[in-house]
């Protein structure tokens, strides 16, 4: 009775505590604290390392980050710079396609067959004043090209995704693609010397054909450009298609060229509407 009326007089948090001393579960083991403790378990990847795992394909192949980062800095340098990279693969392929054709144009082929071998040397069939011909013109041509599609990608952007596409594939082809092959064929002939009236003429003879094969290629890299690539690297994208096409512009303007010095020479001076040259391209 005495022992019960001391424990009744106490405060009930020394009795908890009194009861839980006596109860007192045995201390759970402490967990390793350094991640290396157990060399077979996970380990605990640091920040520094988590940063440097690869990403998807744009983030983590160096040489598209190194252009992304230079075409954000200078985007005019880097448009110019690709576009005479380009226009000189486009002008030095066309030029070895047709090894012959520039002294066809200037007539040397036919009064030179009958005392040499008709397949002409390295030095006689290159013509470097062609190729400084195409790089201005892609120079000159480079930062309209690179405002065009940023108007491109800025505009047209309606709820559907394939509808806005259809619209920028249309207005490109529509547009650009008349207005830019009248740009090339046109300052390809002046820059070679001719007049007005022989400017007009290798338009005629030119851009009719150009724009109707540019709709067999440039529709489905738009598309597919304005799709899956980033603005930064559409106009690499679209370079390395270009060089192609690049080369069937400069071997379709030597053929017209070729065509307009035969009619001249033979006294016909009307312009034609572009289906012989067509007929060979």
């Amino acid at each position: 009775m005495f022992l019960a009326r001391r424990l009744l007089k106490r405060p009930p948090q020394f009795a908890a505590s009194r009861w839980n001393s006596t109860h007192e579960q045995p201390p759970a083991p402490k967990q390793p604290t350094s991640t290396n403790f157990n060399q077979h378990g996970p380990t605990t990847t640091p920040t520094s390392e988590q940063k440097t795992i690869p990403g998807p394909i744009w983030v983590w192949t160096q040489p598209l980050n190194s252009y992304s980062r230079v075409h954000k800095r200078r985007p005019y340098t880097v448009q110019i710079v690709s576009t005479l990279i380009i226009y000189f693969f486009g002008d030095m392929a066309a030029q070895s396609i047709n090894p012959t054709l520039r002294d066809e144009i200037d007539g040397t082929a036919s009064s030179s067959s009958s005392s040499s071998p008709s397949s002409p040397t390295a030095a006689s069939a290159y013509d470097p004043q062609r190729t400084v011909r195409a790089l201005l013109i892609g120079t000159i041509a480079a930062i309209p090209g690179y405002h065009w599609f940023l108007f491109l990608a800025r505009n047209f952007n309606y709820s559907s995704k394939p509808g806005s596409i259809l619209i920028k594939v249309i207005v490109n082809q529509m547009i650009f693609t008349p207005v830019f092959n009248s740009y090339f064929f046109g300052m390809q002939s002046a820059l070679s010397g001719a007049g007005l009236e022989e400017i007009v003429e290798r338009i005629r003879n030119t851009v009719p054909t150009s724009w109707k094969n540019s709709w067999k290629l440039w529709p489905v890299v738009t598309a597919f450009s304005f799709t899956f690539v980033r603005v930064e690297l559409r106009g690499l994208f679209a370079g390395v298609i270009a060089i192609g096409w690049q080369t069937y512009l400069s071997i379709l303007n030597q053929r017209a060229a070729k065509m307009e010095r035969s009619e001249h020479t033979l006294g016909k001076v009307e312009p034609k509407s572009g289906t012989q040259v067509a007929a060979k391209a």
